[in-house]
C-alpha cells in the first residue's frame, strides 16, 4: 500500500504530465496525420484508412522483418551477454575490464561507422553480405553491451556472491550454481536487459541503413522510405503502424519485467 509519505509532490507530478504532454504530443499529431484523407486539410477532409492500407501493402515485411531481427538480438544477448556479465563479474583481471571497455565501443561510435567497419571486414562475402543475417550481426553489436552491463551489475551483488559461496560450499557445481541459483536471481535483470535490447534493436536506423539491402529492409528504413514519398500522409500513416508492431511487443515485456521482479517492488505497487 502506498503511504501519503511516499506519494510524489504535486509539482513533481505536474512537471512528470507536462514532460510526457510535449514527448507524446507530436507522436499523436504524426499518427492523426495519417487517418486523414488531406493533413493540409485537417480533419474537414474525413478520415480515411487507406494510407495505413498502402502502407501495408509496400511495407508490410519490414515489420516482420524488424520484429524476427530483435528477437535473434535478444535470444543472442541471453545466450552470450549473461554468461559473459557472470563473468566480467566475478573477474578482476585487467584483462576483463580493457574488455569490458572494448565491448561498449560500438556504442560509442556512430553506428555509420560501425557499419563501414563491418561492410569492409565481411562485405566481400556476397551471400552474407545481401542476407538478413548481415544486418543481424550489425544489431548483435550493437545491443549486446546492454544485457552485459545489465546483468554484470545483477551478478556484483554481495548477496548474489555469498549465495553462490554457499551454494558451492555444499557441493553444488558450477553448472548447478549458474542455472539453478545465480540466473534465476537475476532474471529480473535479464528480461530488462531483453527489452531493451528489443527496443533497441527494433527502433535502430544508423547502422541498419548502411547494412540494409532492398530485400533486407526493416521498419526504420522502411519508415525513412516513407516519408520521402510524395505524401505526408504516408509516412505518417507508418508511424502508426510502427506503434501498432511495437507497442503490443514492449508493453509485454514490461509486464514480464513486473511480474518477475522483487517480491517487495511488487507488494508497493
Amino acid at each position: 500500500m502506498t503511504t501519503a509519505e511516499q506519494r510524489p509532490a504535486p509539482i513533481l507530478s505536474a512537471i512528470t504530465f507536462a514532460v510526457t504532454v510535449f514527448t507524446v504530443a507530436p507522436m499523436l499529431v504524426s499518427v492523426t496525420a495519417g487517418l486523414v484523407n488531406n493533413y493540409s486539410v485537417g480533419g474537414k477532409s474525413g478520415f480515411t484508412l487507406r494510407w495505413l492500407d498502402e502502407v501495408w501493402s509496400q511495407y508490410g515485411s519490414t515489420a516482420w522483418n524488424s520484429i524476427g531481427l530483435a528477437l535473434a538480438c535478444v535470444a543472442w544477448a541471453i545466450l552470450a551477454g549473461v554468461p559473459a556479465g557472470y563473468a566480467l563479474a566475478r573477474s578482476r583481471s585487467r584483462l576483463a575490464r580493457a574488455f569490458e571497455e572494448l565491448i561498449t565501443l560500438p556504442v560509442a561510435v556512430p553506428g555509420l561507422a560501425t557499419a563501414l567497419a563491418l561492410i569492409l571486414a565481411y562485405g566481400q562475402w556476397r551471400g552474407f553480405r545481401q542476407s538478413f543475417a548481415f544486418v543481424f550481426v550489425g544489431h548483435a553489436v550493437f545491443t549486446l553491451p546492454f544485457m552485459v552491463r545489465t546483468v554484470a551489475a545483477a551478478f556484483a551483488r554481495d548477496e548474489l556472491i555469498a549465495i553462490e559461496e554457499a551454494a558451492r560450499s555444499l557441493g553444488a557445481s558450477f553448472g548447478q550454481r549458474f542455472l539453478a541459483v545465480l540466473v534465476p536471481a537475476v532474471l529480473p535483470s535479464i528480461v530488462a536487459g531483453a527489452l531493451m535490447v528489443f527496443t533497441l534493436s527494433i527502433g535502430e536506423f544508423n547502422l541498419t541503413w548502411m547494412l540494409h539491402t532492398p530485400l533486407t529492409r526493416t521498419l526504420p528504413v522502411g519508415l525513412a522510405d516513407s516519408y520521402a514519398s510524395a505524401r505526408i500522409e504516408v509516412g505518417s500513416a507508418y508511424t502508426l503502424v510502427f506503434f501498432i508492431i511495437v507497442l503490443p511487443a514492449l508493453w509485454l515485456m514490461q509486464w514480464l519485467a513486473t511480474l518477475l521482479g522483487p517480491r517487495e517492488e511488487r507488494r508497493t505497487a
